[in-house]
């Protein structure tokens, strides 16, 4: 049986490399983690030091984990928090399997007070992205300026059917090989390269040789009981609520949250991802009339996996009230 090394804070050469960042020595890059009034502890990768503390908050996406961020961090070159959400990465699960969005914002508010209070911007992709929104309506003292990626509250099970037949496919493999085979058939936008980092970073080897994913797949939200409540989909954000029409925009009571939100906020869509569509971008902007959206071009899902460094840029503008390069 051939065990596989693993050094979470091995591989950002390998990030450096692949997208031309400088890296003449390894990020300050280290583990933190805070505890919630339950016991559990949410775990967050704290980049950079300083007194005023991280700039930028980053949240990831269902099935995720805080190093999806790397490169991104990496190419802002700010003091920056990563967290892991509750049931991913290094973070504990619920032994309730509840990860809805509320519930999700409200234990990111607390590692954010204590180590990220002066971030001047939020950035969540997918569930991430409406765990920063409903963290924004929730907690907005600690949401300056938002950035929603590849997310709008008009997702639905059909915008993201791709994202959940990967999520929702097999728990263990044999070998790593047989789980990177299907990692890179589901996410055809991505290098090869930055796949193999991200199973070694979201799944973990057992005693056994065989292969596990990191994340919480007993979640309630990932059953059909959840989806027809109107419950988050995991990998994405709500569904619609009982008695809504399929395809209507506007009607997910989420979007009362976005309209309430008074911080500015920018909308960064992939031009190749069914996830947000022209009507959701649409809605978004009548509700925030000055909302900001961006395309990233050759993008899916993953903005952050698949164009790292335009995303990178389009923070650093938005955070500066300028427009990209």
């Amino acid at each position: 049986m051939d065990r596989v090394d693993y050094d979470e804070f091995g591989l950002f050469h390998e990030n450096a490399s692949e997208y031309g960042l400088p890296c003449e020595a390894p990020p300050s890059v280290s583990r933190s983690a805070v505890s919630m009034a339950d016991g559990r502890r949410v775990s967050s990768l704290v980049w950079g030091a300083g007194e005023a503390g991280p700039e930028i908050v980053f949240i990831h996406g269902g099935a995720q984990n805080a190093h999806t961020w790397d490169t991104v961090a990496m190419a802002t070159g700010r003091p920056a928090l990563a967290i892991d959400l509750p049931g991913h990465g290094h973070s504990d699960w619920r032994d309730d399997g509840m990860y809805a969005p509320a519930g999700l914002a409200d234990d990111v508010a607390q590692v954010i007070e204590l180590l990220a209070p002066n971030a001047k911007v939020v950035v969540g992709m997918s569930l991430g992205g409406i765990t920063a929104m409903e963290l924004a309506t929730r907690h907005p003292l600690l949401v300056r300026r938002l950035v929603m990626v590849d997310i709008t509250p008009g997702v639905d099970g059909t915008k993201t059917k791709a994202v959940i037949d990967f999520v929702n496919g097999p728990q263990s493999f044999p070998s790593y090989e047989s789980l990177l085979a299907r990692t890179i058939e589901h996410n055809p936008t991505r290098t090869e390269s930055s796949l193999r980092r991200g199973i070694m970073h979201n799944a973990r080897q057992l005693d056994d040789g065989s292969w596990q994913w990191r994340y919480d797949r007993g979640s309630h939200a990932r059953t059909g009981a959840a989806v027809e409540s109107g419950e988050a989909v995991e990998s994405g954000a709500a569904v619609e609520s009982d008695g809504a029409q399929p395809g209507e925009v506007g009607f997910n009571p989420m979007w009362e949250h976005f309209g309430s939100i008074r911080c500015p906020i920018m909308l960064v869509r992939g031009s190749t991802s069914p996830v947000v569509d022209d009507a959701d971008e649409a809605e978004a902007s009548r509700r925030q009339p000055t909302l900001r959206v961006e395309v990233v071009d050759g993008a899916g899902h993953s903005v952050q996996g698949d164009r790292p460094l335009e995303l990178a840029a389009l923070i650093q503008s938005f955070l500066t009230g300028g427009s990209a390069s």
